[in-house]
């Protein structure tokens, strides 16, 4: 029998999301979007020809994480390395104008800051398509001394913060020494919640509170094929990532399929997507579930809470175009509708 969903305390813990201060440590993405007209082809080449009509930047990656977290109401302290270029500056740029404190994202003087372009195009009155992504990164781990300095830096603000979020992108900045002080901090269970969301590395972090990968996260953390529709593959990728890891939980997010929980317990939760699975963009979907499920954890949230939380929100986002956020207020509607 289907477990039902106690919305009231829900909206509870929406409430209590302002009490609460996450660090996150994350890849921060400038995400450039360039808007434009088709109207005829070149001459040069078999190609349209582009005629821009807008061009926006907005906080990709880590930086959308830490924009959901802003976005629901909580205190966030990020850490980070950008490059000291134009698309360094409009990211600090663009954090500071969400009251949020930019002293943990450190600058490095020959690093490129990580952007991804996406052109979208169309012709006059009608919707635009993006029609390719241009991705710009560094290439290298951070340095050694930018290394010691956000040790230091998490150091200092642990105390502050009720969680620590990482978003792992694999564009260098969690690197394995940082990976080995994320782990210590996990072994020590001083009361601080730690999320991990990482697209390569999963593996290696250990003891932490919960990750969140999706698929082929987990197909790739596991080393189990998770074939479409096949339970089974799923629940032997759950459990040998459960059993390399040692978390709490396994969140393992399906895309139109809903996401499942694994706990120690051994207890294995699913729910299908909240609304519409005719989803307009997945861009920064997986952003904004760790985002949530974090929250509604430290807010007094259990895991089953923080799940279907965070399911909402997902099934918000996705119904966005481009880079997108939730709101407390987005989520309470969708909860009292």
């Amino acid at each position: 029998m289907k477990k039902k969903i106690n919305k009231k305390r829900l909206l509870e813990l929406i409430n209590n999301f302002k009490s609460s201060t996450i660090l996150t440590i994350g890849d921060i993405i400038a995400d450039e979007y360039i808007y434009g007209s088709t109207s005829r082809v070149s001459r040069e080449a078999p190609v349209l020809i582009l005629k821009i009509d807008s061009e926006h930047i907005f906080l990709g990656g880590g930086g959308n994480a830490l924009n959901n977290l802003g976005s629901l109401g909580c205190n966030v302290i990020p850490i980070s390395v950008i490059g000291n270029d134009h698309f360094g500056k409009v990211i600090l740029e663009n954090i500071r104008k969400l009251g949020i404190p930019t002293d943990g994202i450190f600058v490095e003087k020959d690093r490129i800051t990580t952007r991804k372009t996406r052109i979208l195009a169309g012709s006059y009155h009608t919707t635009r398509q993006q029609v390719i992504r241009i991705d710009r990164e560094p290439g290298n781990m951070i340095k050694n001394t930018t290394e010691e300095k956000i040790e230091k830096f998490l150091e200092a603000n642990l105390k502050k913060a009720r969680a620590l979020m990482v978003s792992d992108y694999g564009l260098g900045l969690v690197t394995p020494r940082l990976i080995e002080k994320i782990n210590k901090i996990a072994s020590v269970n001083n009361g601080v919640i730690i999320t991990v969301d990482s697209r390569f590395k999963l593996a290696q972090f250990k003891n932490v509170f919960a990750v969140t990968p999706n698929e082929p996260e987990a197909s790739l953390c596991s080393g189990i094929d998770i074939r479409d529709e096949d339970e089974k593959s799923l629940t032997e990728a759950g459990k040998k990532i459960m059993k390399m890891i040692n978390p709490s939980a396994v969140l393992i997010t399906r895309g139109r399929k809903g996401m499942t929980l694994f706990k120690n317990s051994g207890k294995i939760v699913s729910i299908p997507i909240f609304g519409s699975d005719e989803i307009a963009d997945v861009t920064g979907a997986g952003d904004t579930v760790i985002s949530t499920f974090t929250l509604a954890l430290v807010s007094g949230g259990t895991l089953e809470e923080a799940m279907n939380l965070a399911n909402y929100a997902g099934a918000i986002v996705v119904m966005k175009r481009g880079t997108a956020t939730v709101t407390k207020k987005e989520l309470k509607e969708i909860l009292n509708a």
